[in-house]
């Protein structure tokens, strides 16, 4: 796995409060779709998704210990590496909670849970980059 984190999703319950929130803070909002918020930050995206929306996605609970209201992404440059990333992570003692598979946005991504429960997404996006450039290489186009 590389060194980075490409996007910090978290659930939100109230989307437009949050929006509001975050923008108050200062942070630069990206355009987005109407159902989730895009920030930049430095290096990496900030998301605000639906928290009901976001456990349907990986496929967990919204209640209770099965969710805990955010996800961590780690964006690859190919399904294959989402796929092999994700048989390094279950090795290395990882929960898997979904399957890589092509998803509704047109991605193909999955989910796993590390040793303490810790939600992470392993994503790749056919369509743009997210994140700083991957090591040693230049940001696919």
């Amino acid at each position: 796995m590389q060194p980075r984190i490409s996007l910090i999703t978290l659930g939100v319950k109230d989307l437009a409060r949050s929006i509001q929130f975050y923008e108050a803070l200062g942070l630069p909002r990206m355009e987005s779709p109407p159902e989730v918020a895009f920030f930049t930050l430095n290096g990496t995206w900030l998301g605000l998704f639906g928290w009901d929306a976001l456990a349907k996605d990986a496929h967990v609970s919204a209640e209770g210990s099965g969710f805990r209201g955010c996800s961590l992404a780690h964006n690859l440059e190919s399904e294959a590496e989402v796929d092999a990333l994700m048989q390094q992570a279950v090795a290395a003692g990882a929960t898997m909670v979904k399957e890589p598979q092509k998803v509704f946005w047109g991605g193909y991504s999955g989910y796993f849970q590390d040793p303490d429960g810790h939600l992470w997404e392993l994503a790749y996006n056919p369509f743009m980059w997210v994140g700083p450039p991957a090591t040693g290489t230049s940001s696919p186009e």
